[in-house]
């Protein structure tokens, strides 16, 4: 039992030794330039009680959208991103060349490029409003990214699963879906993490788009209070929170999905 808590005991106090270091060196920071800290206002635009009641303040305001914004794009994310890879292993020369040059162009050119041209060119020739177009532009790129995550864990699926299932008379859907797909989802659980924490991360370049989510809220607090320091810690803290919930979610899951595998 000791031999297993001491390596754990012993990350803890690095940690804390490391966050000790950090505060000792923005408080030295602030105090050269005369910045006073301003913490205790901090939370009044987290959460504040009124009429009885609990309400959300900005910075939880933004937090929502972006959930929301993030939550949607991942979902049009995995369905952009496994019909890409099925297209570039499908044997129609249209369809790899249509998803190479979809992936191309999204890989190679900045996700700001590529919002503002979504926003202010083909935005307002199909409709879309700037949530729409946030969710969309989103979607895109890192469904380029995911496409070739999908692409490595079909291709390290052996071909002899897709006969297995054929010989037992199952249609391709069920083929895909029943056989594949599990053996997909545990492979490429991984890196998808990684490509989900991404798009969390860049949903703050939105922000450009005049869109109310975590990263314009902070901007919005800074200007009015001039606390910079306080609200990009907090919102930084935020965000580290949401990414560290979904890899630890990861990791319960390839447990899980580990262990079931383990069983059959």
């Amino acid at each position: 039992m000791i031999k297993v808590l001491k390596p754990v005991l012993s990350a803890l106090l690095q940690i804390a030794l490391l966050l000790v270091g950090i505060v000792w060196l923005l408080d030295s920071g602030a105090k050269s330039i005369g910045y006073q800290w301003q913490w205790h206002r901090v939370p009044d635009y987290i959460l504040f009680f009124e009429d009885g009641e609990w309400w959300p303040a900005e910075l939880l305001e933004g937090l929502l959208v972006t959930i929301k914004i993030s939550a949607l794009s991942l979902a049009f994310t995995l369905l952009i991103g496994l019909t890409t890879a099925a297209l570039k292993l499908s044997d129609s020369w249209v369809g790899r060349g249509l998803a190479n040059i979809y992936i191309e162009v999204i890989r190679n050119t900045p996700l700001l490029v590529q919002i503002y041209l979504l926003y202010f060119i083909f935005g307002p020739v199909i409709g879309l409003d700037r949530f729409a177009t946030a969710v969309f532009a989103l979607s895109l790129f890192q469904g380029a990214y995911t496409a070739e995550v999908f692409r490595g864990g079909l291709n390290s699926i052996p071909k002899g699963q897709f006969e297995a299932a054929k010989s037992l008379g199952l249609s391709r859907f069920f083929t895909f879906y029943d056989v594949i797909l599990p053996q997909l989802l545990q492979r490429t659980l991984p890196p998808l993490t990684n490509e989900v924490v991404s798009l969390i991360k860049n949903s703050s370049i939105v922000s450009v788009m005049a869109i109310f989510d975590l990263t314009t809220e902070g901007r919005n607090i800074v200007s009015e209070t001039a606390m910079p320091f306080e609200i990009w810690f907090t919102v930084a803290a935020i965000y580290l929170t949401l990414t560290l919930m979904l890899s630890g979610l990861s990791a319960w899951m390839e447990h899980k999905l580990g262990a079931s595998w383990r069983t059959q």
